[in-house]
């Protein structure tokens, strides 16, 4: 598929930052914007043209930012909206796109919206938030659940009802069906686009409708003991409504009034169902999230099965995309080892559509161990018997060997990893074969070669080892990708006539081969450029 209008997020890698977690600047042991705006000369350094930032609004934090206060102010511990403004200047000198988490499927308990819709009954704010009553009995109105355990619905003894809260019941879930709400969220997202932003990436977007009648969610078939307890139900009726999309719809077009602003939404949803949020006529949001990656088992032809799937998936005219990890996934070395973490990045670098890169990922960063006592997630404090807390993919990013890893002058918020001293930006900066060498090349190569930013993807060839594929646009230079998703050597027989030269390995090895079978070390992956048959 060709593309004739290419914007900058088609050729643009996103790179999530965690703020809390990236740099500090006023050592306090948490990250800030100014902090973020000192290391703008590394992602700059590293070829990274857009950054996403998790929330940074004031908030309660009780779910470290995710549960609003305000949408139109800064929190203090991240700096001034002064700071917000110096960073996003300082971004934009650099060529560097900033895009902000918009959470607008609820806010916190401290919003004054919600303050003044609990306080009673006939408040004008009232319908804002999702309020019914008990049953006769007085249990909860259905049997729909929290993300992070136990019920959605929560007492209120002041007014005598419920009510609904998709996660904590800290974080009140918004009734979108009201005009008044949907004219408040899209007077936020234009009080970011007047300011400069490049766009928003829109938390749990399939969630924020509910089904109009409250039914019951079904009891889910294949339920485990080892699952959490809000996949016993099927979420039919609490998300993915058919009303989403015309929200979709009112959010596009806002964007659409200003030059080249982006939205991306986080959908947690199979493929056929994931396509719909691109809207009929690509008048919906321009990245609903792929997480294939995130979620598949890591063998050569599941892989390649689900890209083909994706691919052919995609409406006319959509751009797909890919992520290996973010703040809420254990970090992709830890998931798959770090042999194939190296593999990963290739995929992720040489597929078709725009990679969204997490932080630290580009070092080998892994998941950090937290011990009960430091816990600070709600999801893992809610659930501790499954292991579902966060914390460790949210540790501080490690920039050198100094104290705190360069991260910040006191205790940090987390605990860093214990292999900061030699897995760090400053070590791998040094080393031609680290981590950060490779994804330093890879995104070099993407950023020069049209046929990486834009060509067509064809698979040929996968088995129990390697996925093999070429990236071709037009008359330009062509690239053949092998993968050897297998920690056991691999060799690769071309079904068809390919010559060319070997110019990146995931490994660092040279390979002297320009035609026929082509023999790959063990969690091997390279990238060649063909030559003209």
């Amino acid at each position: 598929m060709q593309f004739t209008n290419h914007l900058w997020w088609h050729r643009s890698i996103i790179y999530q930052v965690y703020p809390r977690s990236f740099q500090d600047s006023n050592g306090d042991g948490i990250g800030d914007l100014l902090g973020i705006a000192l290391r703008l000369d590394y992602l700059h350094a590293l070829g990274i043209e857009a950054i996403w930032l998790s929330p940074i609004f004031p908030s309660p934090m009780a779910d470290f930012g995710y549960d609003v206060a305000d949408y139109v102010g800064i929190h203090p511990i991240f700096g001034s909206m002064d700071d917000f403004d110096q960073l996003l200047r300082e971004a934009h000198q650099r060529g560097i796109k900033v895009l902000l988490d918009l959470v607008p499927n609820h806010s916190s308990d401290q919003h004054p919206w919600f303050l003044e819709s609990r306080s009673s009954k006939t408040n004008a704010k009232r319908d804002w938030y999702i309020w019914k009553d008990a049953n006769e009995d007085g249990t909860a109105p259905n049997n729909w659940l929290s993300v992070f355990g136990g019920s959605g619905w929560e007492w209120d003894a002041a007014t005598g009802q419920y009510y609904y809260h998709g996660f904590l019941k800290e974080q009140p879930d918004l009734n979108w069906r009201n005009p008044e709400v949907v004219a408040a969220m899209l007077a936020v997202m234009r009080f970011w686009f007047d300011k400069g932003i490049d766009g928003f990436r829109v938390d749990v977007l399939w969630h924020i409708f509910k089904q109009a009648d409250f039914l019951d969610n079904p009891q889910n078939p294949d339920f485990a003991p080892h699952m959490p307890s809000y996949d016993s139900l099927l979420p039919i009726y609490s998300t993915d409504q058919p009303e989403v999309h015309d929200i979709v719809k009112k959010m596009r077009a806002l964007a659409d009034e200003y030059e080249e602003r982006v939205i991306i939404g986080e959908i947690y949803l199979p493929h056929e169902k994931l396509m719909a949020y691109y809207g009929e006529k690509q008048d919906g949001i321009h990245l609903p999230f792929n997480f294939t990656l995130i979620n598949i088992e890591w063998k050569a032809q599941v892989i390649a099965a689900a890209v083909d799937a994706y691919e052919q998936a995609l409406p006319t005219d959509a751009w797909p995309n890919w992520v290996l990890g973010n703040h809420d996934r254990p970090r992709i070395a830890t998931r798959i080892g770090k042999a194939q973490a190296r593999v990963a990045a290739m995929l992720l670098l040489t597929l078709r559509g725009t990679p969204t890169m997490y932080y630290g990922d580009e070092i080998g960063m892994e998941d950090v161990y937290i011990p009960q006592a430091e816990i600070q997630d709600p999801q893992g404090l809610n659930m501790p018997d499954l292991n579902m807390g966060r914390d460790p993919v949210r540790t501080p990013m490690q920039w050198s060997a100094g104290p705190y890893a360069g991260f910040t002058t006191a205790v940090p918020w987390l605990r860093l990893g214990a292999d900061y001293t030699t897995r760090n930006v400053m070590e791998e900066l040094k080393d031609p074969y680290s981590m950060l060498s490779l994804y330093k090349q890879l995104i070099a190569l993407r950023k020069a070669e049209r046929s990486l930013l834009y060509g067509d993807y064809q698979l040929v060839f996968a088995d129990h080892q390697l996925m093999a594929y070429t990236r071709r646009h037009g008359s330009t230079t062509a690239f053949l990708v092998v993968l050897n998703l297998s920690g056991a050597p691999a060799t690769f027989h071309p079904p068809m006539a390919l010559k060319g030269e070997v110019i990146i390995a995931a490994t660092g090895k040279t390979y002297d081969w320009t035609t026929g079978p082509l023999a790959l070390l063990p969690d091997e992956g390279i990238v060649v450029r063909l030559k003209d048959q």
